[in-house]
């Protein structure tokens, strides 16, 4: 060992033991935590302060004290008591907020949720005949009776739906893309990767910008020793747009072209959307049945996107393939859950009432506010705010956006609370929001923390303005050493 190793070794800082930490905390009080629990949060407390020592991150006079250790200690076992994930307040103004679990449920979604996870259901079971049913009928046969499709099938995530059916209808065979739709969305989905796990032959048409049905032409035409075509893919620019000197063929020509060549057509949508938006100003989101009526042979969306239901995915169109689908090994490890079922159940069946839909679901009901009603919350967010100590507040206008991968380059007009904490900078006053109990997530721009009362619709004020009041008044959170909280 160096002689620099051994004066580095030699000047580790002392760390208090375990159990006199432990003991620091029970006798600070510890509500009822387990000491399991307090054990194992005392151990990663100490386990980051040698890491930081380690790194060279901090030197031993920045270490917290006794009593410090044992407070950050206690807050981690307190949290693992708490919910799984804490809820926090919306405030950025994006529905779909992917960080913040994208779409919230209606309350008659959550309240089905509630009944599947306390008790048992009819699952796989099929109460007239007394035997073992398919699972997730009643969800597909409401997506029957409001797409028009022939079959549907719903299985864990989006992802898995478009994997699934490259895998049943393509494995081994070529699927035909343009070059301009080989997507890649967040979370590190690649669509050519997910070509890769199927074992189906991605073949690239055209170019990035421009595609034109002479290339889909020339691309189904076999050539010797090809393997034949499983499927052409269309795939929906739900989180893109590309603009300028751009061409992709219409839909109809191209249901038009797969029929003549016998190869079914799959429309990768995305966003699932089952209602026009276009009159609140939300255009170039085609739903679910308009793709079907159009000729598509099979399409693909997601859940908690558009629809506003639970994170799942959809498949639905022709029976004949939506049955090769489930007959898949696939479908068995991407299967959907009992809970999942039953919140989608829940949400289609508003859908049946369009009106209801808008009014009941919460990302309908947000991403269809007017300006004129979002300046009104506003206002009225702002003069409860106003009476904050150390508060500079304003209300202005502004533009959020829909999230989640949906309505891209589609600015949503809104009006903002914007607020300043005297002595405190906009990152400072965000953190102490985003570190708030509840915890408020707001965005920060020109100096100024700005608050969207689009996502804060269902959302007590007294708690937000509790919460923003805590965050301006108090001294900032003690942070443990070595970068943990």
């Amino acid at each position: 060992m160096s002689k620099a190793k051994t004066k580095a070794k030699r000047a580790r800082p002392a760390l208090p033991q375990v159990e006199r930490l432990v003991a620091a905390c029970e006798a600070a009080g510890v509500d009822g935590v387990p000491r399991a629990a307090l054990v194992q949060a005392v151990r990663r407390v100490l386990d980051a302060c040698r890491r930081g020592w380690l790194a060279g991150g901090a030197a031993a006079s920045t270490i917290p004290s006794e009593s410090e250790l044992a407070e950050l200690a206690l807050a981690r076992a307190r949290a693992w008591m708490a919910d799984a994930e804490p809820r926090v307040l919306n405030a950025t103004g994006v529905p779909l907020h992917t960080n913040l679990g994208r779409a919230p449920l209606a309350e008659s979604a959550a309240r089905a949720v509630t009944r599947a996870a306390r008790g048992y259901l009819a699952l796989e079971y099929d109460l007239e005949r007394g035997e073992r049913s398919q699972r997730g009928t009643g969800a597909e046969d409401r997506l029957r009776a409001l797409t028009g499709c022939e079959a549907a099938l719903v299985v864990d995530n989006y992802a898995a739906a478009v994997l699934l059916v490259l895998s049943a209808l393509a494995s081994g065979r070529r699927v035909i893309v343009s070059r301009g739709e080989l997507i890649e969305i967040g979370g590190s989905y690649r669509l050519p990767e997910v070509f890769e796990k199927s074992g189906a032959q991605l073949v690239e048409i055209g170019t990035t910008n421009r595609t034109h049905l002479r290339d889909y032409e020339r691309a189904l035409r076999k050539k010797k020793g090809e393997e034949p075509v499983g499927l052409v893919l269309r795939v929906h620019p739900s989180n893109y747009r590309m603009l300028g000197f751009t061409a992709r063929p219409e839909l109809a020509e191209l249901v038009a072209l797969c029929r003549r060549h016998r190869v079914p057509l799959v429309e990768d949508l995305g966003s699932g959307a089952l209602v026009d938006l276009s009159p609140w100003g939300l255009a170039g989101e085609p739903t679910i049945s308009s793709i079907l009526k159009a000729g598509a042979d099979l399409v693909t969306a997601s859940g908690d996107k558009l629809l506003g239901g639970p994170q799942c995915g959809i498949l639905a169109g022709s029976a004949k393939l939506i049955a090769a689908c489930r007959k898949d090994p696939l479908a068995r490890a991407v299967r959907v859950d009992k809970l999942t079922l039953s919140a989608l159940s829940a949400t289609l069946s508003l859908y049946f009432d369009p009106e209801r839909a808008r009014a009941e679901i919460p990302t309908l009901r947000m991403l269809t506010l007017s300006a004129d009603e979002l300046r009104q919350r506003a206002e009225i967010l702002a003069a409860r705010l106003a009476r904050v100590p150390g508060l500079v507040v304003e209300v202005k206008q502004g533009a959020s956006e829909a999230g989640g991968g949906t309505l891209p380059a589609l600015d949503l007009p809104t009006w903002m609370v914007a607020l300043r904490a005297e002595g405190l900078s906009a990152a400072e006053f965000e953190e102490r929001l985003r570190h708030g109990r509840p915890p408020l997530i707001a965005r920060v721009k020109g100096g100024r923390v700005l608050l969207d009362p689009r996502t804060l619709i269902d959302e007590p004020m007294d708690e937000i303005a509790r919460v923003i009041e805590t965050a301006a008044a108090r001294e900032g959170a003690a942070t443990a050493w070595g970068g943990e909280r």
